[in-house]
């Protein structure tokens, strides 16, 4: 499988996608308002997980490896995994991609690839308070804030609250 866009490709993650996915959920600029870093072993938990075969019925990720089209350097990771018929999205991008609209436009045609794919047309994403690239690359998706949940999510040992974003089509 491989969804591509104007300057992406994106396909499933595998086991040679290891040092990506450590590099992202080890590097400070990319996690830090994501959750809090886990020792090797728990991040080689979530890649095996991610590594298991997805359809819409799976409790699993849909997990894609973010590519540049022209170079196939890997920018980051792309995906959902669908609770109560909702696709619950996720994306980390490296640093070095950062602000040059890749979150956006990889997370749109995921968006094209499923509901023409799979009739899927129901999205949330949960972002933590203050990261507002992620809510900006979800508005500029089509997604509105549903509900904040105050204190809701700790990182660091600070409290955060949850914004919820929402995107139906249906």
């Amino acid at each position: 499988m491989k969804i591509e866009s104007s300057r992406l490709t994106m396909r499933v993650i595998t086991e040679s996608d290891w040092a990506l996915f450590l590099q992202l959920y080890q590097d400070p600029k990319v996690i830090a308002l994501c959750f809090d870093l886990l020792d090797e072993a728990g991040i080689r938990e979530k890649f095996e997980s991610r590594l298991l075969p997805w359809s819409p019925q799976a409790e699993s990720w849909l997990c894609l490896v973010i590519e540049d089209k022209m170079t196939g350097e890997p920018m980051g990771i792309t995906g959902f995994i669908i609770e109560d018929n909702i696709a619950q999205v996720g994306y980390l991008l490296s640093p070095e991609f950062h602000g040059q609209q890749f979150g956006t436009e990889s997370l749109q045609a995921l968006i094209t690839w499923a509901e023409s794919n799979h009739d899927i047309n129901r999205y949330q994403a949960i972002v933590t308070e203050g990261n507002v690239a992620s809510e900006r690359v979800l508005m500029k998706c089509g997604f509105n804030l549903d509900n904040v949940i105050p204190e809701a999510y700790e990182i660091g040992g600070k409290l955060y609250a949850d914004h919820y974003y929402v995107r139906n089509t249906d």
